[in-house]
């Protein structure tokens, strides 16, 4: 039984999942639907029919790529792991472009392994685990959309494997939860999306989630630059949100590296990063973004 596609497999909680799951600014309602569903599904499936309930234990989390998507799904393992019984919940994370196979059928069949034999023989100790598909369009393709120029008839089999695997696992395995995230849910096949108990966007950040990610951002460069804790705290730094809005968390975060970059001195002494090199590391990145959709529009 091969585990090659397995990049994680851990036991929550753990010190490599700690404080992922705060470190994803997002709104409190989105975070406890999150939560909600997943302890739902761990508690209802096992005690009601398949037939009745309908849940597949799949949660789709969709949006622009760097709004915390994986993130918020592996650090959801540690978070609960707390409200289970056994106090504690496995993580298995998947590569799902592993997966995918240029030789004829291949694909198929490995997602059948992974799905119905590999994933549950890690789970076989019962212990609540969440399955983490990241990227899952590379692996649940719109069939209807299958590219000529690659092979529609292996991606419509991969493509019903999975289908397949999440119908079978939903009555067997009442465990396991599986995590989808996605960039592109209309590259997605529609009886996949059919399938999501909880379909849940997580948008880019608005001007308040964007002045607190900046503020976080500064706090942990504080550690070793003390004089930033001060800048993380500084009004200027709120003034600064409304040029951070349509940038995505990731963006955020490395506009600190991009502006202390800016400037050899601050290179040199990062504690004199001021809030005028993070204005003009913003503008500039903002810049750029408009360029590119300019070019992409014109193309």
């Amino acid at each position: 039984m091969s585990s090659e596609w397995i990049t994680r497999n851990v036991l929550a909680p753990c010190e490599e999942l700690a404080g992922l799951w705060e470190s994803v600014i997002l709104d409190a309602e989105r975070k406890e639907r999150l939560e909600n569903q997943v302890l739902l599904s761990l508690s209802v499936r096992g005690k009601v029919p398949f037939s009745v309930s309908a849940l597949h234990s799949l949660i789709l989390l969709h949006g622009p790529p760097g709004t915390g998507k994986t993130t918020l799904a592996r650090g959801l393992a540690q978070r609960l792991s707390a409200s289970t019984a056994a106090k504690r919940m496995r993580l298995i994370e998947v590569d799902p472009h592993g997966l995918m196979s240029a030789e004829h059928g291949q694909s198929q069949q490995r997602v059948t392994e992974l799905l119905c034999e590999t994933i549950p023989g890690l789970c076989d100790d019962g212990l609540p685990a969440i399955v983490l598909l990241d990227e899952v369009e590379s692996m649940a393709v719109a069939r209807s959309e299958a590219s000529l120029a690659a092979n529609p008839a292996d991606v419509h089999r991969a493509t019903d494997a999975v289908l397949m695997a999440l119908d079978r696992n939903a009555d067997g395995f009442p465990h396991i939860v599986t995590l989808a995230t996605s960039n592109f849910t209309r590259a997605l096949d529609e009886a996949f999306r059919s399938r999501a108990d909880l379909s849940l966007e997580i948008p880019l950040p608005d001007a308040n989630a964007a002045e607190a990610i900046m503020r976080e951002a500064l706090r942990g460069f504080a550690v070793p630059f003390p004089a930033l804790a001060e800048l993380a705290e500084s009004p200027e730094i709120g003034a600064l949100a409304p040029l951070l809005v349509g940038l995505d968390g990731r963006q955020i975060r490395k506009l600190v590296s991009e502006a202390i970059a800016m400037r050899r001195e601050v290179v040199l002494d990062p504690d004199r990063l001021s809030a005028a090199d993070l204005q003009r590391a913003a503008e500039q990145v903002r810049f750029q973004s408009i360029g590119t959709e300019v070019l992409d529009a014109t193309a």
